[in-house]
């Protein structure tokens, strides 16, 4: 890891999602000025994929990127970075604006004061963050999962576009009544996790937090070179409850129903009556196809990142 001179860095990228309803003109201009005192700053204002990607092949090589946004707008930029064959050539910074900010929260990035963060930035450090591919090619920044969680996402997206991050909550709550789990086998480094029943989640992940911070990955850490996996089999209704409540806390990985796992491949094959359908996931905070077979590996270091230099 290093923590160059910002000062003599090729100019900065602000990018800003115009559709995201987050990037209020005056925090965006605060922010931009409060780079500029030591940096050149170029602010991208996108409005949809081709934008992004627009923007991101213009970026130096060795350049910085800042993402002003939430948890969405991250993805969004890693993904078009990605789409384009340069994760390693330029060096990634967040200003935290969304409504979860669940990746800033693992990384320990202040989404409170955006003003200060952008000025930690100029002073960060520089590292390596691993990359989750998800079999159908997409990349996954945070967390990724399938089960009560894919659930919760589509009975809270109502609930969050009028109320923000109680919204999770709503959908979690609403999800975890109905239920039932679903038959399936789980897969870590070729190795089957044993089955206990009916499986409720299956979770993977670089970040720690879901839904405006959760910790369902309570042990997870970008930049340690291994999947974070919680698979949970919480299947009945006072397991449900149980772990619910743990989840709040993290303590959910300490139940009889539910095994950590570590590794650098995650594969789930759906069994039973769902085979018919399939399930969906969750990446990202996004909803995916119902499949019958997710899967998920490992690519250790493939971007890079700023993050607070700590004492």
């Amino acid at each position: 890891m290093s923590t160059p001179d910002r000062r003599s860095s090729s100019p900065w990228t602000v990018v800003v999602n115009s559709a995201a309803g987050s990037s209020a003109d005056d925090v965006v201009d605060q922010v931009v000025a409060a780079l500029r005192d030591r940096v050149e700053v170029t602010v991208a204002r996108t409005s949809d994929l081709d934008d992004l990607t627009s923007a991101l092949t213009r970026v130096p090589a060795d350049g910085t990127v800042v993402v002003l946004g939430g948890d969405g707008s991250l993805h969004a930029v890693v993904a078009a970075l990605d789409h384009v064959d340069r994760l390693r050539d330029v060096v990634v910074g967040l200003v935290p604006l969304g409504t979860g900010n669940d990746f800033a929260r693992t990384i320990e990035v202040d989404p409170t004061d955006p003003v200060a963060t952008a000025r930690d930035l100029l002073e960060a450090t520089e590292r390596d963050v691993d990359l989750i591919r998800a079999g159908d090619g997409s990349v996954v920044v945070n967390a990724a999962h399938v089960g009560v969680g894919a659930d919760a996402a589509v009975a809270a997206k109502p609930w969050k576009e009028r109320f923000g991050i109680v919204g999770y909550a709503v959908g979690a709550i609403a999800s975890g009544f109905s239920a039932e789990g679903f038959r399936g086998e789980v897969h870590v480094d070729g190795e089957a996790v044993p089955v206990r029943g009916r499986l409720l989640q299956v979770a993977v992940g670089n970040g720690r937090y879901i839904g405006g911070g959760t910790p369902l990955l309570p042990q997870a850490d970008p930049f340690d070179g291994r999947l974070d996996v919680v698979v949970s089999w919480a299947d009945r209704p006072l397991r449900r409850l149980k772990y619910a409540w743990k989840l709040r806390s993290g303590r959910h990985v300490e139940g009889d129903d539910t095994e950590p796992v570590r590794g650098t491949t995650l594969s789930v094959l759906v069994r039973g009556s769902a085979l018919r359908e399939g399930i969906p996931g969750n990446s990202d905070g996004e909803l995916t196809d119902p499949a019958t077979t997710h899967t998920w590996t490992l690519e250790p270091g493939a971007w890079r990142l700023l993050v607070p230099t700590r004492p």
